[in-house]
């Protein structure tokens, strides 16, 4: 099974990094729909900020294994979805980097996975979701989401080099098309989360899917102009 779900995922490689690349814009036009002004998003703005200046004072050492950590994990995450056994995750004893097993051949989305998403922050959704059924929300909350964003950016740009071999397994240019606009997409969805939750986050796709179409018909139209 995971197999044919492998060569299904493998087979949207290219039309996925060109929607990517198409929602780029979106983001930043998306910009008025978040509600900058309202006190969870200061406090996650607060917490975002907080890790950086946290993070210079952290052992360099541990802060790397985090980051291997989490990028194995995340790795074995998405392994797991495209219904791969995994068999191993590991992180050297010099935190030189790590290393995850898992049985089949695998898919691009497995490869390029840490470089976008922020399991972690999916981890604290989920939670958040469950905890905020018994208890209401508060700004505490937004200030550790903006501390776990910023963890997420840290990593990605950390790990984002000419020398990373998973970015040289799914190609640069598809790099260049894909991690763009995943990054924005992602970083999009947590902002819509963190003042309007699920709900919020649906509502941001709808916004995302209108502007992109709006974008192609525009391109399309400056093209016919030629």
């Amino acid at each position: 099974m995971s197999d044919i779900l492998d060569k299904i995922v493998n087979l949207f490689k290219w039309p996925v990094a060109f929607l990517a690349l198409l929602t780029v814009p979106t983001f930043f036009q998306s910009i008025p729909y978040f509600n900058f002004r309202s006190v969870y998003f200061i406090a996650l703005i607060g917490g975002f900020f907080v890790y950086f200046v946290g993070s210079m004072s952290m052992d360099s050492a541990t802060k790397t294994s985090m980051q291997i950590i989490a990028h194995e994990l995340t790795h074995s995450f998405f392994a797991i979805l495209t219904l791969h056994k995994v068999q191993h995750v590991r992180v050297a004893d010099d935190n030189s980097g790590g290393s995850m097993g898992f049985l089949g051949k695998g898919n691009w989305l497995i490869i390029i996975a840490p470089y976008f998403f922020p399991l972690f922050c999916l981890v604290y959704m989920i939670g958040t979701t469950i905890y905020l059924r018994i208890m209401p929300m508060n700004w505490i909350l937004s200030v550790f989401f903006g501390y776990l964003i910023g963890y997420h950016v840290d990593t990605v740009l950390s790990q984002i080099h000419e020398k990373q071999t998973d970015l040289k397994k799914v190609g640069y240019p598809f790099c260049v098309m894909f991690l763009p606009g995943a990054n924005f997409w992602i970083l999009g969805c947590l902002l819509a989360f963190n003042t309007r939750g699920w709900g919020g986050v649906m509502l941001y796709q709808n916004l995302v899917w209108k502007l992109s179409l709006d974008n192609m018909r525009y391109l399309i139209g400056l093209l016919s102009n030629l």
